[in-house]
């Protein structure tokens, strides 16, 4: 038997997914699988997916109940912002953590409270493996907070150039799209089939999605090759594509100087040279939502507009996986001394 792991806020699509990765883990058990509002309901009810498997066929959803969840080598937590937090302080100290949640993402408490209605609770080692020294940083901690979806797709995309100081950082404008899944599983008009199909729509304009500060204070990190050259400075637009999930997102900067448009692509590709799970594709070659879908996979693209004196890097991941589960499970592996792809695929579903 492998290490038991739990699962709070299990009903959801990213808790869903969860346990679809774990069910096929070779390393891990399913322990408790925890979901406050459905607790009595078969597990299969709200995951039809996960039907065929043996341990969670006849299982049923159990209260969040901290004694419950102590008995796990690690909790993954896929709560409602700021109830990660008050779960956490309730746990004993042994209890290996991975939250899903924004709960402990943000350095900065009064960035949490422009952001969020909750108490600032700190933050936890930040768990994005492909920046460099995260790997050593996870697998030395106890409790980790696993990164935005979004977040996700534009750290990958731009870090790499900031750091070789290739773009401003005080110039940045990405405009992404979402899956509707990113927006959990509550019923709401603005997400109900017949107002998605069809139709893309904007929404959080206006610098005010909450991932913004998250992207801000990790895409630039003090270890760049040269001093910083001013402060960053980002305009996210988020927008719904109707597509139930994936993350499209289209990252642009203003280029450092006029040698840079020619590093551009051999700096992103020398970056994520021989990661399992983010490729910069041929050149040419543009990424699509559709190819990372059901996988653990970013894809990577850049190109220089000389004309507008800008890098534009695009970036596509399941928001599911890489954006949520599949890198809970990386950060998993890294955590419990495993293989770091254990449980996890690179390849997509498409079409």
């Amino acid at each position: 038997m492998g290490a038991r792991v739990a699962v709070a806020g299990a009903s959801g699509y990213a808790g869903g997914e969860l346990l679809r990765l774990l069910a096929g883990h070779p390393d891990l058990e399913i322990g408790p699988v925890a979901a406050h509002g459905s607790a009595g309901m078969s597990v299969t009810a709200l995951h039809p997916q996960l039907s065929g498997h043996p341990s969670l066929r006849d299982q049923v959803f159990a209260p969040t109940d901290p004694e419950l969840l102590a008995d796990a080598e690690l909790l993954f937590t896929a709560l409602p912002h700021g109830e990660s937090a008050q779960l956490a302080a309730a746990l004993p100290a042994h209890i290996k953590i991975i939250d899903l949640g924004a709960d402990f993402r943000l350095e900065d408490a009064e960035a949490w409270a422009r952001y969020y209605p909750t108490p600032y609770a700190g933050r936890w080692t930040y768990g994005l493996p492909e920046l460099p020294g995260s790997r050593d940083q996870i697998k030395a901690s106890a409790v980790v907070a696993a990164p935005g979806c979004y977040a996700t797709a534009c750290i990958l995309a731009l870090a790499p150039l900031l750091a070789a100081n290739l773009v401003e950082p005080s110039d940045i404008v990405i405009v992404a799209a979402s899956g509707t899944s990113g927006a959990g599983r509550s019923l709401r008009p603005d997400l109900l089939g017949s107002e998605v199909m069809g139709s893309m729509s904007a929404y959080q304009v206006g610098g005010t999605h909450r991932h913004t500060p998250e992207i801000e204070q990790t895409i630039y990190p003090e270890r760049s090759v040269v001093p910083r050259s001013g402060q960053v400075s980002i305009s996210f637009t988020p927008t719904l594509a109707p597509m139930a999930r994936g993350i499209l997102a289209t990252c642009t900067a203003r280029l450092a100087s006029a040698d840079a448009a020619v590093r551009l692509r051999d700096t992103l590709a020398a970056a994520y040279q021989g990661e399992p799970f983010v490729h910069v594709l041929a050149e040419g070659r543009w990424p699509g939502t559709g190819a990372t879908l059901g996988s653990n996979a970013a894809h990577l693209q850049v190109a220089a507009d000389t004309h507008a004196g800008r890098a534009i890097v695009i970036s596509t991941l399941d928001n599911l996986g890489k954006g949520a589960a599949g890198q809970a499970i990386q950060i998993a592996n890294l955590m419990l001394g495993l293989a770091e792809t254990a449980g996890l695929t690179a390849h997509g579903v498409m079409p």
